[in-house]
């Protein structure tokens, strides 16, 4: 009896599970950033909220996440969003986003914050960087 349900409750659930794909397609967009709402300095073991502010492009475009990447005390930092295939996009114009992560200060010294800001014609990274200190 026990194989039974066993076999019953294994059943139902793979029939109730849908491996059929909903026709959503999109990509991934890095963003530049425009601004930043930082703290201009950081306590030790304290937790803070940092705001970026970006420029959505479109209707089609949704926040998804950060690109985060810590090398010592520093950090450098972009907002990433879906872009969903769709023919009914619309062009936004000076839309500016925002997306906050928290930030927990784990070290002493200062953090170097390099928030990316695009590329300049040669295609080279451009960063708004910002140095906030840890006190006491």
């Amino acid at each position: 009896m026990k194989k039974f349900a066993l076999l019953c409750l294994t059943l139902l659930f793979l029939i109730s599970c849908s491996i059929d794909d909903d026709g959503t397609s999109y990509s991934f967009e890095v963003l530049p950033v425009e601004s930043v709402d930082i703290p201009d300095e950081f306590v030790m073991g304290e937790t803070y909220p940092i705001t970026v502010s970006y420029y959505r492009p479109s209707t089609c475009h949704r926040f998804k996440e950060f690109y985060y990447f810590k090398e010592n005390n520093q950090r450098t930092v972009a907002p990433i969003n879906y872009v969903f295939d769709s023919n009914n996009c619309e062009t936004l114009e000076n839309v500016l986003t925002e997306a906050t992560f928290n930030f927990i200060v784990t070290s002493n010294g200062s953090y170097i914050f390099k928030f990316w800001q695009g590329e300049n014609e040669e295609g080279e990274s451009q960063y708004l960087t910002i140095e906030v200190p840890v006190v006491e």
